[in-house]
């Protein structure tokens, strides 16, 4: 069993750091900016050195045979390219480090795979019982099949993106379930159904969420604004995700990353450090809970356009749940509330409030959400993105001050 990534714990990861931006500064900046461990990490000794002393782990590609489901012509051939002796090989030439916490599996594979991945994860977990497999899954907006006689290959290897997340569940022994999703590239109702659909798959099978969102553009005119991050990550949270990776750090794919070609932080650092910080604020309250439920309150006007026309969005006017009443933002503004239990059985629970009116940050709003409580007898209490919040009350009725893309956590305890 792993015990070198602490899971107890929110972790925050970035994809790629090419070999300019490796000196001891660059992991100083690495770690000062929030990163808990690299994606893509190369077995670059130095720099796993400097990876031990400043904290950082590392998910390492190239030791075991890669895998990539690319546009799906090589659905169901992994086994055939990839047989279990070379796993075995793998292990043999393998030295091991402290600062490697994964080892790479692969990315984005079909479904048609799934069975071989499950003996993959068992193999890899017994030749390197100090690291865990780590495999990311495509996103909703990845082709399906089409079952016609010009169309025979997919790459989700499954009729639906629903199925897809069941087979890797009934097929797949991770105790997590990663997944990448770029909002600001696709939609924000597609990004809402896959947060849905993954996390409905994750409390039915005791996973928890992990999920890769961008840092960087995927055209050069734009930048992705301190706003834009935190609608990812704290859209993310309100369904219970438990690690966040950004996607990139260093040249990886698309434009404008944390760093440019020479190594030099580009305007996104400072903004990834802010949002890893008030990340790392709230994450120790967050973590003693787990996500049963997600909700959708509000989304009048503006914010309700942007998931008009989805199935499996359910929207409420207010929202009332075993212990609140009559929960709602101010004027129907969108706001997602993640329903939790205590994870210690304490008999506590809390909402994780997020204001997701705005997520192209183009008009900011400040807001008030009210709730009551179901028992009188209990006691509420906010924590924000800078410790605690004001939780103002006016006889049995609670209220508390959001703006736009800000998030909060509302603690209820006997």
């Amino acid at each position: 069993m792993n015990t070198r990534m602490d899971k107890t714990r929110l972790n925050i990861g970035t994809y790629h750091l090419k070999s300019y931006a490796r000196t001891e500064q660059h992991v100083r900046d690495l770690a000062d900016c929030g990163i808990d461990f690299v994606c893509c990490a190369e077995y670059d000794k130095p720099m796993l050195d400097l990876f031990e002393k400043y904290g950082v782990g590392a998910i390492v590609k190239g030791i075991v045979p890669g895998w990539w489901g690319g546009d799906g012509e090589n659905i169901g051939t992994m086994r055939k390219t990839n047989p279990p002796e070379k796993y075995v090989d793998a292990a043999k030439n393998f030295k091991d480090h402290p600062a490697i916490w994964g080892i790479d599996i692969g990315d984005e594979p079909s479904a048609l795979d799934f069975p071989y991945y499950g003996e993959v994860f068992g193999m890899t977990n017994t030749l390197f019982p100090k690291q865990f497999p780590y495999l990311n899954l495509y996103p909703n907006y990845a082709s399906v099949s089409q079952n016609t006689e010009d169309e025979t290959t997919c790459q989700l290897g499954t009729k639906t993106y629903d199925e897809h997340i069941l087979r890797y569940c009934e097929n797949v022994p991770a105790d997590y379930l990663s997944y990448d999703f770029y909002v600001y590239c696709c939609s924000v109702r597609k990004a809402y159904e896959n947060l849905i659909t993954v996390a409905d798959a994750c409390r039915r099978s005791g996973r928890s969420i992990w999920i890769v969102l961008q840092v960087n553009s995927h055209v050069p005119e734009k930048w992705i604004t301190e706003n834009m991050l935190r609608f990812q990550a704290y859209s993310a949270m309100a369904f219970g995700v438990e690690v966040i990776t950004w996607a990139c750090y260093t040249a990886g794919w698309w434009h404008n990353q944390v760093l440019d070609e020479k190594g030099e932080k580009t305007e996104q650092y400072e903004k990834l450090k802010k949002v890893n910080t008030e990340i790392r604020t709230i994450a120790p309250l967050y973590m003693k809970y787990r996500t049963t439920d997600t909700h959708f309150v509000g989304f009048c006007g503006n914010s309700g356009n942007e998931i008009n026309g989805s199935s499996s969005i359910k929207v409420k006017e207010s929202l009332s749940t075993g212990y609140v009443r009559d929960l709602k933002p101010e004027d129907g503004l969108g706001l997602i509330v993640g329903e939790m239990v205590s994870k210690s059985n304490d008999g506590s629970r809390a909402l994780f409030l997020f204001a997701a009116d705005d997520y192209k940050d183009e008009d900011h709003k400040k807001r008030t959400v009210t709730f009551r409580l179901t028992r009188p007898d209990e006691k509420a209490a906010c924590f924000g993105l800078r410790g605690k919040k004001d939780l103002f009350r006016d006889g049995d009725t609670y209220r508390v001050e959001l703006e736009s893309n800000e998030a909060a956590i509302v603690t209820i305890r006997p």
